[in-house]
C-alpha cells in the first residue's frame, strides 16, 4: 500500500500534548508477548532519543528563536512519545533480559536492513556489524544463565539464533578504523538515508543502556562483560554515524528525521499484533505527520528547498522485524573473518589492530572470553540455540 507521509496531515500539534493518565501505559507481559512486540518498542525508543537528542544539538546551534521555540514545542511532544513507548517495557525483567532484546533488535534489525540495502558499501557496513551484536547476544545468554538460571530462548523464542559470531574480542579495533566513508547526500537512494539513520539510533540508545545500567550488576564478571560490550557499542556508533552525509543541512536532517519516524511508526502499525501497542504505533504515527509537516515547512522557508529533494514522495516498503537464519549463517560462514583498515575491511589483522589489542588486553583474556570459561566451569557446557544445525564455520562448532 503507497503511503505519502508528505501529503497527510496529523494531529494538530497544540493537541498533541498528554496527560499523566494518557502516559500512564500499561506494559507488555514479557512472558506471553511476542518478542518482536519488544523488540519493536526497543527499537522505536532508539528512534525517540535520537529525535530528542538530534533536536537538542540543532538548537543549540541556532541562532533564531522563533526557530528554537518551534523545535521545543515539537520536541516536547517527542520526549512525551519516548515516554511513552519505553514504558511498555515491563518492570518485572531483569536487565540481563532487556539486554538479550536489545542485542535481538540489533541482529534482527541490521541484518534486514543489511538485505534491503541498495548500496553494495552500505550493505558491508552492516554485514559488518552485525556479525559483531550476534556474538554479543551469545555472551550474554551465557551470562543470563551464569546468573538467573534461565535460558536465552525464552527470551528470542528461536526467532533469532545464539551462538558465536565473531569473537567479540576481536571488536577492539583502534579508533581510526571505525570510520567508514559516508554516502552522498546528492546520490544516495532516500531508502540508504533511513537505513542508516535507524541503524545509528538503535546502536546509540544500546550504548546509552549499557553505559547505564552496567555498573547495577554486583557481580564482578557481569559488570566486566557490560564494560567490555559497552565500549564496542561505541565503535558500532562512530561506524554507523560516519556513514551519514556530514554535508546535510540542519533543515535537511530533520526532515530526514521526522520521515524516518512516519515511516517507522507506520511499518510497525502494519505488522503488530497486540492491539493496544498497535494504537500507539498509530497515534505516534499521526503525530509524526504533524511533526513532518513542520520540519518540511521550516525547509521550505529556510533552505529554499522543497523535501521532495531528499525524502522519497511515498514511504518504501515496511520495515520487518523477522528471522534472518539463512543469512546470518551466510555471513558467519564467510565473514567471520573480517577487520577494518581505514575505510575498507581486511581478513588480516593488521599492525594498528594488533597494537589496540595488546594495549586494551595486556596479556591477559578479556571479559568476554572469560565469561565464557566461567560458564563452562559452572554447567560444563556452553549455552547455545542452533535451531538449523551446526555452526556453519568449522571453527566455531561446540566441542561440549
Amino acid at each position: 500500500m503507497s503511503f505519502n507521509p508528505l501529503e497527510q496531515r496529523g494531529i494538530p500539534l497544540d493537541r498533541q500534548v498528554r496527560t499523566w493518565r494518557e502516559l500512564d501505559m500499561t506494559p507488555i507481559d514479557p512472558d506471553h508477548c511476542d518478542p518482536y512486540t519488544r523488540c519493536r518498542i526497543i527499537a522505536m525508543n532508539g528512534i525517540e532519543v535520537e529525535a530528542i537528542l538530534f533536536s537538542h544539538q540543532m538548537a543549540r546551534h541556532c541562532p533564531d528563536l522563533d526557530v528554537k521555540r518551534e523545535l521545543a514545542r515539537t520536541r516536547y511532544v517527542e520526549a512525551q512519545q519516548q515516554k511513552a513507548v519505553n514504558w511498555l517495557l515491563p518492570g518485572v525483567a531483569s536487565v540481563l533480559e532487556t539486554t538479550i532484546a536489545y542485542e535481538q533488535v540489533a541482529v534482527d534489525l541490521t541484518a534486514w536492513v543489511a538485505r534491503m540495502e541498495p548500496d553494495p558499501y552500505l550493505t558491508q557496513a552492516y554485514q559488518f556489524g552485525v556479525l559483531e551484536d550476534f556474538d554479543h547476544l551469545y555472551r550474554y545468554a551465557n551470562l543470563y544463565e551464569m546468573i538467573e538460571h534461565r535460558k536465552a530462548e525464552e527470551i528470542v523464542q528461536g526467532l533469532t539464533e545464539v551462538m558465536p559470531g565473531r569473537p567479540t574480542e576481536r571488536h577492539h579495533r583502534h579508533p581510526a578504523d571505525n570510520v567508514r566513508e559516508p554516502y552522498d547526500r546528492t546520490q544516495a537512494s532516500p531508502l540508504s538515508k533511513l537505513h542508516a539513520l535507524t541503524i545509528m539510533a538503535a546502536e546509540q540508545q544500546t550504548m546509552n543502556f549499557y553505559m547505564n545500567v552496567g555498573p547495577q550488576y554486583m557481580e564482578p564478571i557481569a559488570r566486566q562483560l557490560y564494560q567490555e560490550i559497552g565500549l564496542i557499542e561505541e565503535e558500532h556508533v562512530t561506524h554507523y554515524e560516519s556513514l551519514v552525509d556530514p554535508g546535510e543541512t540542519w533543515w535537511e536532517r530533520l526532515v530526514i528525521h521526522e520521515y524516518n519516524e512516519c515511516y517507522l511508526y507506520h511499518s510497525f502499525m502494519e505488522q503488530e499484533p497486540d492491539p493496544k501497542v498497535k494504537a500507539i504505533w498509530e497515534l505516534h504515527l499521526n503525530m509524526e505527520l504533524e511533526h513532518l509537516r513542520i520540519a518540511c515547512d521550516l525547509m521550505r522557508r529556510n533552505d529554499n528547498r522543497e523535501p521532495e529533494e531528499v525524502v522519497a514522495p511515498q514511504l518504501p516498503n515496511v520495515l520487518t522485524f523477522e528471522p534472518n537464519k539463512g543469512y546470518l549463517r551466510e555471513l558467519l560462514a564467510t565473514q567471520m573473518d573480517l577487520t577494518t583498515l581505514g575505510t575498507g575491511y581486511v581478513r588480516e589483522a593488521h599492525e594498528r589492530f594488533e597494537a589496540m589489542q595488546a594495549r586494551l588486553n595486556d596479556g591477559g583474556p578479556p571479559p568476554s572470553k572469560r565469561v565464557m570459561t566461567q560458564h563452562r566451569e559452572m554447567f560444563g557446557r556452553e549455552y547455545r540455540l542452533e535451531t538449523e544445525g551446526e555452526h556453519p564455520a568449522q571453527s566455531q562448532r561446540s566441542r561440549d
